[in-house]
């Protein structure tokens, strides 16, 4: 669900606090999302703005955003007019679902110019534009030719024209309630979503000035669960059920930082998905070749028996033939053996020779490709997996594995290029002070348990499923420690939705580096197993970032 125009209501004065506010710095997160590094009042803040077409929103965030490497000719534009300039304020058109921060800056010549951002939160139609004070449009994040929309035209240099208001009536102002008219009809800023509440609480007794006084002194974002989708609010929502209770930024960044981090990682390191897929289908297409070619290999004998029978009946002229029948004098049984009709009798019996020595040797190296093209599959199915529980982080390792692997060419940047920093171990702090550590990717796996790892600690995998290494710190961890870190095993990997997951375990001793393996693929010693019921909330419970 979108936001609507009374929750950004209560959007708006929170920014406000925190002006006015100097731009430091301005990145491009997504395609769809603006990062504003600003400093205020309230010291340093990051205002992020969205213009997803389900996701769209504004608020302060603590959250710490990935940024691409190239802006955007947008980014550029703001960057070159805004940053250095001052917030001066922020404002919202009535109850409607846009608003404008005016913003101080200097021109060349140090004078005071002002620009306006206007920003859109209308769906699929949200956008920021940036507006000079002669209200001509600079540039926008997304641009609508005359082509598209001759009623309102959004790009450079066209006039600016704000989304004409609503003739509807302000429920904080006049909280009363036309009888033939929905709620969505009447009063500006209701959603149907909204209505739908203060619907379900009039049948309950409550008043709609009561219940718009609930929404007005309201400074917190209600979250429940609505049919496996998330609903949400400035109140309650009594129509769905329990909620969770969180402050008004804190329960924005907590609904939709994951819901796009998944189109960030698409986004920005959409490559990944493409090279993974190729690669995958390339090698699932090429097994059943080298499978029918090693059948036919390991039959080699039979183009051995055909050479001998042409030489020994002494067979001349076989050219325009496509096939010959002779007789076996081994099992006294007629034998059809297939001609290249360009050949005669001696060519063709020396072109059997040459398949069966070519056969003969082709089944050794056909074997080892053979295991290859399964090594590869199942090593592209791990990435896959891993990518579907990646954040932009884990993501960005799997993308310089591949790299690595010469699966994926690098960028060229003429910038200085950065140290490559190792890769993250993730780690959790049990309450009985143990720690136990994990990888999300094979490059966290292959430094967690050859370098991070000490020999006596207790290693952890799923069996026979891709997935994360485990590492228990302690050599003889109890059962609930146990436990614990088996189901993180078990969740991380493919059999998360499965029960009786089979967890191998093992101190890191019994471990050994497969020479020539892909990063991350272990063999083990000997080891124990355990049978573990993924539980995800556990998980949570303990701090976990599974959403």
């Amino acid at each position: 669900m979108a936001l609507d125009g009374i929750l950004l209501s209560k959007i708006v004065p929170g920014i406000q606090e925190v002006l006015p506010a100097r731009i430091q710095k301005i990145y491009q997160v997504s395609a769809f999302e603006v990062l504003f590094q600003i400093h205020g009042p309230k010291g340093k803040q990051q205002l992020m703005i969205s213009c997803h077409s389900q996701y769209n929103r504004m608020l302060l965030s603590h959250r710490n955003y990935p940024t691409p490497d190239e802006p955007s000719n947008f980014i550029m534009v703001l960057r070159k007019y805004l940053e250095g300039s001052t917030i001066v304020s922020l404002e919202q058109a009535g109850l409607d679902r846009w608003c404008t921060f005016t913003i101080k800056g200097k021109s060349l010549l140090g004078d005071d110019v002002y620009f306006r951002l206007v920003v859109e939160l209308m769906g699929k139609y949200a956008n920021v534009i940036l507006v000079n004070d002669q209200d001509i449009i600079v540039d926008a994040l997304k641009r609508i030719p005359p082509f598209e929309n001759i009623q309102r035209i959004v790009q450079p240099g066209a006039q600016f024209h704000p989304t004409p208001a609503q003739d509807k009536r302000n429920p904080f102002e006049e909280p009363y309630i036309e009888e033939g008219k929905t709620l969505v009809q009447q009063f500006a800023g209701f959603s149907p979503f909204l209505a739908k509440e203060a619907e379900y609480r009039m049948t309950q007794g409550q008043s709609f000035s009561s219940f718009m006084q609930e929404i007005k002194d309201s400074s917190s974002l209600f979250i429940a669960n609505d049919r496996n989708e998330a609903a949400f609010h400035c109140v309650e929502l009594k129509s769905i059920g329990k909620c969770l209770e969180y402050p008004l930024f804190d329960g924005l960044d907590i609904l939709y930082y994951h819901k796009e981090e998944r189109e960030r990682i698409r986004q920005i390191s959409g490559d990944i998905y493409h090279v993974v897929n190729r690669e995958l289908k390339h090698q699932t297409t090429k097994l059943p070749r080298l499978l029918k070619e090693y059948d036919e290999a390991l039959d080699c004998d039979r183009w051995k028996k055909y050479g001998e029978l042409l030489y020994a009946y002494n067979v001349g002229d076989t050219k325009g033939q496509k096939e010959i029948k002779l007789n076996d004098y081994d099992t006294g049984n007629d034998i059809v053996i297939p001609l290249d009709p360009k050949l005669d009798g001696k060519g063709n019996a020396r072109r059997c020779y040459s398949k069966y020595s070519k056969y003969r040797k082709g089944q050794t190296y056909l074997q080892e490709q053979i295991n290859i093209c399964k090594q590869e599959i199942s090593y592209f199915q791990g990435l896959l997996e891993q990518l579907d529980l990646a954040d932009f982080a884990t993501a960005q390792e799997i993308k310089e594995e591949l790299i690595k692997g010469g699966y994926l060419e690098e960028k060229k940047r003429h910038a200085r290029k950065k140290k490559q920093e190792a890769p993250k171990v993730h780690e959790v702090v049990l309450d009985n002070g143990i720690r136990i550590f994990y990888g999300r990717n094979n490059l966290q796996n292959e430094a967690l348990t050859w370098h991070r790892a000490r020999k006596d600690d207790t290693w952890l995998h799923a069996k026979d499923y891709h997935g994360s290494h485990v590492v228990i710190e302690t050599a003889e961890p109890d059962e609930r420690t146990l436990r614990f870190a088996a189901n993180l095993a078990a969740y991380f990997s493919k059999g998360r939705d499965s029960s009786s997951v089979p967890v191998n375990y093992c101190p890191v001793r019994n471990l050994k580096k497969i020479p020539g393996a892909k990063p991350g693929m272990v063999s083990l010693g000997k080891y124990r197993t355990i049978y573990i019921d993924p539980d995800p909330e556990e998980l949570r419970a303990a701090g976990i970032d599974i959403d």
